[in-house]
């Protein structure tokens, strides 16, 4: 079944309450039960903060991962995790995040912790929206994808170069996604950043070949779909930001959903809307999360119908550029009201209900 028109929806993260930056510098102090208690009072907040925007499509703010990606190495057997960063000094960059050295096969026979994250969403979600909300929202996972996590590895004679080391991640996602639909998860994002990141230097096909052999199992059985973007690492971009090289080549992913950085870069291709939306769903970045101007409900009805002038309303969605987690959490709260506040002003003005 097509999801609403005009929905409202967030790629994966929220940021961190300032007590959980603190004490997860300090985790040997705390027991199991008292490390449980933590991430149930964070996902709580993360959940209660997008309920309370009024958001359809919610996730529990990637509050148990470091950035989006970096907690998921600690899931993998045949690593040694980098032992310091590379640079200590400097403007903060892409550059400052180490890699780790591959000793082994890569495996993970735990999974990759998005099962348990999943359940935990559902546990706390319910009681929530019972109380903020009139109807329940759609619980979202977001994984990233071999590719994406190909990155932060260093190529050894086993796997030679980033793409065998994305041959031998694929099939660790894949199974993860397959066990989060068995979990129940009907909404699922498979973030792959660096493939537009780092597109303009790339086999596009080869890409897509990568993206479709991860998602094949789940295709057809969950509302799946991709994020891209040009990189947000403390809000700053790694990539040429131009998405119009890209297609119509990713328009070969299978997936009911692309999601697309519009906001940071003042939507400079609203005209690559008709093209995708002929054949997938559109989810328009209308919220700049690289920029602490917070975004009325004005500002987001005219990017809105400025959307709609490219594509119809049963082919689009509304969400922040990227995910909320270098964002401070007070501009993330209001960012996301004005979000669905100007969403909900042009459904009504088109007659469109929840």
């Amino acid at each position: 079944m097509p999801p609403q028109p005009l929905r409202t929806t967030v790629v994966g993260s929220y940021p961190f309450p300032g007590w959980l930056e603190f004490a997860c510098q300090h985790l040997d102090r705390f027991g199991d039960a008292d490390r449980a208690e933590l991430i149930d009072d964070a996902v709580s907040i993360a959940i209660g903060d997008q309920l309370e925007a009024g958001l359809e499509v919610i996730t529990d703010g990637e509050q148990t991962r470091l950035d989006f990606n970096l907690s998921f190495y600690s899931f993998l057997e045949g690593l040694e995790p980098e032992s310091a960063s590379p640079r200590r000094f400097g403007p903060p960059a892409h550059d400052q995040r180490g890699k780790h050295r591959v000793t082994g096969e890569l495996r993970a026979p735990r999974g990759l912790g998005t099962v348990e994250d999943f359940e935990r969403l559902k546990r706390l979600a319910v009681p929530w929206a019972a109380r903020v909300s009139h109807s329940a929202p759609a619980l979202k996972a977001s994984v990233p994808g071999p590719y994406t996590l190909s990155g932060r590895l260093v190529p050894n004679d086993r796997y030679q170069d980033r793409y065998a080391l994305t041959e031998a991640l694929l099939p660790i996602v894949r199974a993860e996604l397959e066990a989060l639909l068995k979990a129940g998860c009907r909404e699922i994002t498979v973030d792959e950043p660096s493939m537009s990141c780092y597109a303009h230097r790339e086999d596009l096909r080869r890409l897509v070949d990568f993206f479709n052999r991860t998602v094949e199992p789940i295709v057809g059985r969950c509302h799946l779909s991709t994020h891209l973007c040009f990189g947000n690492y403390k809000a700053r971009a790694v990539g040429p930001r131009r998405y119009a090289p890209m297609f119509p080549a990713f328009l070969e992913m299978n997936v009911d959903e692309i999601h697309l950085e519009m906001a940071s870069r003042e939507f400079a291709e609203l005209d690559l809307l008709p093209l995708i939306a002929a054949k997938k769903q559109v989810a328009v970045g209308v919220i700049d999360v690289k920029s602490y101007y917070i975004e009325t409900a004005d500002d987001v009805v005219a990017r809105v119908r400025a959307c709609l002038k490219h594509a119809p309303a049963e082919k689009l969605s509304f969400a922040p550029d990227c995910g909320l987690s270098q964002t401070a959490r007070w501009a993330a709260r209001r960012k996301l009201k004005g979000l669905v506040a100007g969403v909900t002003r042009v459904r009504k003005e088109l007659a469109l209900h929840k």
